[in-house]
């Protein structure tokens, strides 16, 4: 994993996980590098290229069901796997493969 630092990210956009890089916009916390470093195990997992098609269709399909950007995104299921497990630093030593997945049911409020 390699940080690159970028100021052309989305207004509220800290940071973002694009296999193998972490772009951020300025120092970033041990909290937002840890949600990207899940990211980051999808991605791999996923073989990369799969893992952005899955995210934009799951985003597409959650905009149609809360029809509120915010929420649609907040409700992708590997962004409710990394803030759910943002701040567990050991998460990913003890993470099972494919752990997304029981992500995907229920929903952020």
């Amino acid at each position: 994993m390699k940080i690159v630092k970028i100021n052309f990210l989305p207004k509220k956009v800290t940071a973002m996980a694009i296999f193998p890089f972490v772009l951020a916009k300025g120092k970033v916390g041990e909290i937002i590098m840890n949600h990207e470093r899940i990211h980051l195990r999808q991605q791999v997992e996923m073989l990369i290229l799969p893992f952005y098609l899955f995210y934009v269709i799951e985003y597409i399909g959650r905009l149609i069901q809360y029809k509120n950007m915010d929420k649609a995104y907040r409700n992708i299921s590997f962004e409710r796997e990394a803030y759910m497990n943002e701040q567990d630093f050991d998460y990913l030593k003890k993470r099972k493969f494919y752990a997304w997945v029981r992500y995907l049911k229920g929903s952020f409020k």
